[in-house]
């Protein structure tokens, strides 16, 4: 799996270290949300307002209950909610001994100023919300807990952000996200907040570009990605033209 290799040279960023999570504010509570879908796959978040302050955006999965015992004892239920056979059940990763997907968030950016490079677990590449590139990772979860993982991007500087492509991977390098039920979600400062489902079924991928961010015609716009690749890093990359530069890495042992 891949990081990006800095200046500091290849290998695994001893050079680097990561800034401790801090705390954000999440955005105005609300409770309507936005489900971009194939169909409606954009939102423009200069029409919503919404393009200063922190936008928030989590990462949070399950595992399906079919791989834990499927549906046996379930039959009562299912009579009285009988539309509920088609859609799967869902228990928390950590729970009934469960195999474990260690799901990771991460952010390619590019800055207007012609900047590359990647906010990520791996590496400790952790950002920084007040700096360039005005991205940063809080957390690292390693078991699908419901406050997941979370990255905050400062839109006060969004003139000085040229893309962001938000994307989800599996650590342990055990394809399983045709077993997960994983959510990316949008919380902008103002509006409603934006939702991005792993519903397709995709058992040998690897990676996925979810969301991407950027500003068109000069209004900033999230886009719905959802491109499952059977690689890491280094091939949503390519997928999407960054040209950086990758090798192996792995994370540390701290949660």
């Amino acid at each position: 799996m891949g990081f990006f290799d800095s200046v500091f040279g290849s290998g695994f960023f001893d050079g680097i270290r990561g800034a401790r999570a801090m705390r954000f504010d999440s955005g105005s509570a609300s409770s309507n949300a936005i489900e971009l879908t194939r169909r409606h796959p954009t939102v423009s978040l200069t029409k919503q307002g919404a393009v200063h302050g922190n936008l928030r955006v989590n990462l949070s999965w399950r595992m399906r209950s079919s791989d834990i015992g499927g549906r046996s004892g379930q039959s009562g239920r299912l009579l009285r909610h009988p539309f509920k056979l088609f859609k799967p059940d869902m228990v928390q990763a950590h729970t009934q001994g469960m195999v474990n997907v260690d799901l990771d968030i991460g952010c390619l950016y590019e800055l207007s100023d012609g900047t590359r490079g990647v906010v990520q677990p791996l590496g400790n590449l952790h950002g920084d919300i007040n700096n360039p590139p005005y991205v940063k990772l809080s957390g690292d979860d390693r078991f699908g807990a419901p406050s997941g993982e979370t990255i905050f991007v400062n839109l006060d500087h969004a003139d000085e952000i040229k893309r962001l492509l938000v994307f989800v991977y599996i650590y342990d390098q055990t394809p399983a996200f045709d077993r997960t039920h994983a959510l990316v979600t949008l919380y902008p400062s103002t509006g409603p907040r934006i939702e991005i489902q792993l519903e397709e079924r995709h058992p040998q991928a690897r990676s996925c570009a979810v969301v991407s961010l950027e500003t068109v015609k000069g209004e900033l716009t999230v886009r719905r990605e959802v491109k499952f690749v059977y690689g890491f890093q280094a091939e949503l990359d390519r997928l999407y033209g960054w040209g950086l530069q990758w090798g192996r890495g792995y994370k540390s042992t701290k949660a």
